[in-house]
Formats: C-alpha cells, sequence, structure tokens
C-alpha cells in the first residue's frame, strides 16, 4: 500500500499544529497555576497581617475612654497609686496593640491629608493644616484602620474693601 507523500505532509502539519496549540494550552494553564499560587500565598499574607484588624479597631474606644479619663482627672488624684496602676493598664494594652501593628496617625500641626484625617471642623489657623485633633486615628501596619477627627485651618476672610476704594464700573478716570 503506497502513501500519497502530499498527503502524508498535511497530516504531520495538522499534527504539529495540534501539538503547537496543546502546548500553548499546556502553557497557558501552567502560567495560569502560577499565578493562582502566588494569589493564594498573598491573600494568606494579608490574612495573617490584617486579620486581627476587627479585633483591633474594637479595642480603640477603650483607648479613647482612657485618655479622656487621664485628661479629666484632677491632678491632686494623678499620684494616687490605684490612679497609677490604671493608667499603667492603659499602657500595657496600648503596648500590645502597637506590637501587633497599631500607630498612631500623626494630626496636630501636620498638613491635612483626607486619606489620613477627617475633618469635622474649620476654624482659624493656617491654610489646610490640621489646627486640633478631636479624637486619635490609627493604623494597622499601612492600612488606616480609624482617621484621625480633626479640626482644619482655613484662610480667614479678607477684611470688606471699603465702597470708596473699588473703581467704579462706569470708567471713571481719576
Amino acid at each position: 500500500m503506497e502513501s500519497d507523500p502530499l498527503a502524508l505532509k498535511e497530516a504531520l502539519d495538522k499534527e504539529k499544529e495540534r501539538a503547537d496549540k496543546n502546548l500553548a494550552n499546556w502553557q497557558r494553564t501552567q502560567a495560569d497555576l502560577i499565578n493562582y499560587k502566588k494569589r493564594v500565598e498573598q491573600e494568606k499574607e494579608e490574612l495573617a497581617r490584617f486579620g486581627n484588624a476587627a479585633v483591633i479597631a474594637s479595642f480603640l474606644p477603650l483607648l479613647d475612654d482612657f485618655e479622656r479619663a487621664q485628661q479629666s482627672m484632677p491632678p491632686s488624684l494623678l499620684s494616687v497609686s490605684w490612679v497609677e496602676g490604671v493608667f499603667l493598664m492603659h499602657r500595657k494594652l496600648l503596648a500590645t496593640l502597637e506590637a501587633h501593628g497599631l500607630s498612631q496617625i500623626p494630626a496636630l500641626g501636620q498638613d491635612f491629608d483626607p486619606a489620613l484625617h477627617q475633618a469635622v471642623l474649620f476654624g482659624e489657623g493656617e491654610e489646610g493644616k490640621v489646627v486640633a485633633e478631636l479624637q486619635k486615628g490609627y493604623k494597622l501596619r499601612d492600612r488606616v484602620l480609624r482617621p484621625a477627627m480633626v479640626k482644619v485651618g482655613q484662610r480667614q476672610a479678607k477684611a470688606e474693601v471699603k465702597e470708596s476704594e473699588v473703581p467704579s464700573a462706569e470708567g471713571d478716570s481719576p
């Protein structure tokens, strides 16, 4: 049985084309698998870094309460041993949270940054600068957990120009 060389060549070319398609599909699948593994690893790392964010965020009101208590405490009571013990607990809590990646967001005197600060008031002060911190903001590693609530300075309205200093619209020349 004789085979037609032209038919054999066509069959060989078709099989080579099929093999090339299979190789390309296999390479694409291999790349997809590698990308999937990288993505899963990133998600695991992110979960490990930020999985406790909700728990840490739930402690922020407690930190606020400690700070308000300390600010409103009469100076005569600050040296009482049990009061010192309460504020020692505050420092330990803060140190523990900081060990897990919590950090305060600097605010007072800083340029207003809407990614870090939440402007709730505007008032006298240098334009665009934080002039008062109403509630501390916190970050967990590089993510904002709670923005700082701040008062932002704004330019004072210029004194009204006296009517005599305003040139008339009629084109009067001096």
